[in-house]
């Protein structure tokens, strides 16, 4: 039985919970294993249309337990490398997830926390939550690709400065970079990211992940690059019994039921 990651469902919606309150729901072994699992799992299940990402209790996820990063320092470099990629695996099991991922953020994000949080392809904060890059606090560097994350948002001084300082970041100054899409009241991210999830759940559930991975691609793509990989994934799409649909019920002014064509064979 799962106990570093709880999960629920709501209609279309997985909802995925970091088991860790008492620690702030601190990163442990069982979250590398099980997190990357269960957003698998939610993949292949033709009845979820996204995955909702949250922590147990009132906290997102405090990142790395620094009680076992200091047995680190005793390893050996080979050693503290394979540590590191449990993490790097559980944020690339976020990115390449082929169901859009929201976080649901209450409390905050620090560390490792946030470069989860932003790994997810969308996310609802509570405006009391605050966020930190805090790593040079303890002396260490960022990992988990906050680094890259937090470029695609501030220039090169503000990442500079919120990396050497560690400062609180608010709610609201992440929200004004672009880098949250819902600011909602205290105890209500869940419930928000929940029913935004339930919305993208109506939709094309292939469609989606193709757009998931346009989204992803365009901040590494040049234009022209990225058009080609727009018309190759608007041609399957064309073929899609999703776009049949779509463009049948446009045409006939009627609402498209994109739900009742999961988990049939696709027409291409």
């Amino acid at each position: 039985m799962s106990t570093a990651v709880l999960i629920r469902q709501e209609g279309a919606v997985r909802i995925l919970i970091n088991n860790n309150p008492g620690k702030r729901n601190a990163i442990t072994a069982g979250l590398y294993a099980e997190l990357p699992a269960a957003l698998v799992q939610a993949q292949a299940d033709g009845e979820v249309g996204a995955v909702v990402l949250t922590g147990a209790g009132d906290f997102f996820c405090s990142g790395g337990d620094l009680g076992q990063l200091a047995l680190r320092r005793a390893m050996a470099p080979a050693q503290r490398r394979q540590g590191l990629e449990g993490l790097h695996d559980l944020i690339r099991a976020i990115r390449h997830c082929g169901k859009p991922v929201i976080a649901a953020v209450e409390g905050g994000a620090v560390g490792a926390g946030l470069s989860i949080m932003l790994a997810c392809d969308m996310s609802v904060v509570a405006r009391n939550a605050f966020f930190s890059v805090a790593y040079a606090k303890v002396g260490l560097t960022p990992d988990g690709g906050a680094t890259a994350f937090l470029a695609e948002f501030v220039s090169r001084q503000i990442l500079t400065e919120l990396c050497l300082t560690g400062d609180r970041i608010t709610g609201d100054r992440l929200y004004a970079m672009g880098a949250v899409n819902r600011l909602v009241d205290q105890g209500e991210a869940l419930a928000e990211a929940v029913a935004l999830a339930a919305r993208i759940s109506a939709g094309p559930t292939r469609a989606n992940a193709r757009i998931k991975t346009l989204c992803l691609n365009a901040f590494k793509a040049d234009v022209d690059a990225q058009m080609e990989f727009e018309a190759q994934l608007m041609v399957e799409s064309q073929g899609d019994a999703e776009a049949a649909e779509g463009i049948g019920a446009f045409l006939a002014k009627r609402s498209p039921d994109f739900v009742a064509l999961r988990g049939k064979v696709n027409v291409q």
